[in-house]
């Protein structure tokens, strides 16, 4: 898995659909100042690394969740690599929406669900983990079951990772926020004096920004 994981930081970075900027920093949609930023949308525009994520989710779910009956992704990101590895796998695909629609018949799981399926969630990305449990509750009020959840990123937020633990889902990525880091490091996208800067942001990342602001003073 690590090698994995290695290839995948590697390829993210590459595409640039993760970029890191300690010194010009990203203002996320939630107003938080951030370092990194990441677009897992765009590796869909790349043949040989979308074909990369599916094979490598594909393997994944089947070495943890052999019983699986169906694949569901989280709207709007997660909805084409899920449905790649549904086809490669021959299962159902399903997505969820963040809101039900306010038309029509207000799905908020789109496709053919069935009742008692045993299911497994596909997000691109992991961050505060709240849209992802949002799905994994979708799901399960509508009486299926969720065995796990997997995702191409996430930032390891302690935040994140309890409320996963709280909800009783496992979480398992082909990539994370140290493996991003390190790989950087390595292939010199950063430096040393960057390194903790980026460190630090996750450590509060909701306040980061301001502590910046402050010490620019």
């Amino acid at each position: 898995m690590q090698d994995v994981q290695k290839l995948t930081a590697e390829k993210l970075l590459q595409i640039k659909a993760i970029k890191l900027q300690p010194s010009n920093p990203f203002t996320w949609a939630s107003g938080w100042k951030s370092p990194i930023y990441c677009d897992n949308r765009k590796l869909m525009s790349y043949p040989a690394m979308r074909n990369f994520i599916k094979v490598e989710f594909a393997r994944l779910i089947l070495e943890k969740y052999p019983q699986v009956d169906a694949i569901a992704g989280v709207a709007t990101g997660a909805i084409a690599p899920g449905a790649l590895v549904a086809d490669l796998l021959g299962l159902p695909f399903v997505y969820i929406r963040s809101t039900p629609k306010d038309h029509g018949l207000e799905n908020l799981i789109e496709g053919d669900l069935k009742p008692k399926q045993k299911v497994v969630v596909i997000e691109d990305l992991v961050s505060t983990g709240g849209s992802s449990l949002k799905a994994v509750e979708a799901i399960r009020r509508d009486g299926s079951d969720v065995l796990g959840m997997v995702a191409i990123f996430t930032y390891g937020f302690h935040q994140a990772l309890q409320s996963m633990k709280d909800a009783r889902v496992e979480l398992t990525t082909l990539c994370n926020y140290d493996v991003i880091l390190d790989e950087a490091l390595a292939t010199d996208y950063i430096d040393e004096s960057e390194l903790k800067t980026l460190q630090d942001w996750r450590k509060d990342p909701e306040n980061w920004g301001h502590t910046i602001q402050k010490s620019k003073r």
